[in-house]
C-alpha cells in the first residue's frame, strides 16, 4: 500500500491508470485504454473432398488453422492432426488448388517441407492444414484428402 500512495500514474499494456485521493482518502482508479477492442471473428468454410468423392464442409473462424477446423467440427478424417499440430507428423496433409495455394499467405517453413517429404501423395501445391490460418480471403476454399496418410512418427 505504501507503494501506491507514492504512485500516481502507471500503464500496464498500453491501460493507463491513474490515482486521486477523494476528501474520504478513498482511493479510486481510472482506466482509459487505447487498445481497440475484442471482436468476433468472421465466420468462415471450408469443404474437403475426400479421396472417394465424399465433399464435408466445416465452419470455422478467421485465425482458426485448419486442425483447428476440423477437430472443432470434429469431422470424419482418419488420423489426421495425430500429432496436434507440432509438425512432427504428416497426417494433416492437404493438397490445395494452384490458384488458392499461390494466394496462401505464408510460405511453408523448413520444418513444414521435412514433414511433407514424409507425406503420401505428395503434389507441388501440398500443404500441412496444422500450418494453414485461415483468412477471409480463403473463405470458401476446397482442399482435396489424400487417400491415404503418413504419420512421420511411426517411420
Amino acid at each position: 500500500m505504501a507503494l501506491m500512495r507514492g504512485l500516481r500514474s502507471f500503464s500496464v499494456l498500453g491501460t493507463n491508470y491513474a490515482r486521486r485521493v477523494m476528501p474520504s482518502q478513498v482511493m479510486i482508479a481510472r482506466a482509459t485504454s487505447n487498445m481497440q477492442p475484442l471482436s468476433k471473428n468472421k465466420e468462415v468454410t471450408i469443404t474437403f473432398v475426400k479421396a472417394n468423392g465424399e465433399r464435408i464442409k466445416a465452419k470455422g473462424k478467421v485465425g482458426d488453422s485448419i486442425l483447428d477446423i476440423v477437430v472443432n467440427n470434429d469431422l470424419d478424417l482418419d488420423g489426421y492432426g495425430a500429432c496436434e499440430g507440432t509438425l512432427t507428423c504428416s497426417t494433416c496433409h492437404l493438397i490445395f488448388p494452384k490458384d488458392v495455394y499461390d494466394s496462401l499467405p505464408d510460405e511453408p517453413s523448413d520444418e513444414e517441407l521435412d514433414m511433407l517429404e514424409l507425406a503420401y501423395e505428395r503434389y507441388e501445391t501440398s500443404r500441412l492444414g496444422c500450418q494453414i490460418i485461415m483468412t477471409e480471403k480463403l473463405d470458401g476454399i476446397e482442399v482435396r484428402v489424400p487417400a491415404t496418410i503418413n504419420d512421420a512418427r511411426q517411420t
